[in-house]
């Protein structure tokens, strides 16, 4: 009898490993899947997108500049690249707030605005903003309420996501799985062409 019961056990945990390990592939293949943007943007990681060729969602949200909150609402009359990026002090969120600061003068002559959004708070966007000198707004979106709202939340952080917003407060263009080093060009040269 003890016998058979090492037996049963011994089956029974082969069992429980592959079947450990078939729930491991089929995870791994799911976030490749994810990871590699072949899911629907209405379905993509971090939420329900919003609509394209429709009003982009409202907020107002606190920031480290001038009169220290900031709605989408101001800057009507104006493009606006929203970007929506993890952490300040990051590499990748570094790298693609320099690139945004370095071609600025190329936003500005096409009449746009660049606003970044992260969980971070105030103070620690302002020391972002002294540190690699930005000179545009970074909103604290500390509860990821606004996150939330465009589908670019997850879980404790914002995702690297960006929308791109005409002057009637329509939105035009949104990124997901976006390359920091590449970005602030691909999106100028859009803007180039919803412009013409």
């Amino acid at each position: 009898m003890i016998k058979n019961d090492k037996i049963f056990k011994c089956i029974e945990a082969q069992f429980m490993s592959r079947r450990s390990l078939i729930h491991l592939f089929w995870a791994g293949l799911c976030a490749s899947f994810v990871w590699l943007n072949f899911l629907p943007d209405a379905i993509a990681l971090g939420g329900k997108q919003p609509d394209l060729n429709y009003p982009a969602p409202e907020f107002t949200l606190p920031t480290n500049t001038g009169d220290g909150e900031i709605s989408l609402s101001d800057y009507l009359g104006q493009w606006v690249v929203l970007y929506f990026y993890p952490q300040d002090f990051t590499s990748g969120c570094t790298l693609e707030a320099q690139r945004f600061q370095k071609d600025l003068p190329k936003y500005i002559a096409r009449n746009t605005q660049i606003i970044g959004v992260s969980v971070d708070d105030v103070d620690s966007h302002a020391e972002f903003c002294d540190a690699e000198g930005l000179k545009f707004p970074l909103l604290a979106d500390t509860d990821g309420s606004v996150s939330k709202l465009y589908g670019s939340w997850l879980g404790i952080m914002s995702l690297r996501h960006t929308y791109l917003i005409d002057p009637e407060g329509i939105l035009r263009e949104i990124y997901l799985g976006v390359q920091p080093v590449i970005h602030s060009t691909k999106v100028l040269a859009r803007l180039d062409q919803l412009q013409s």
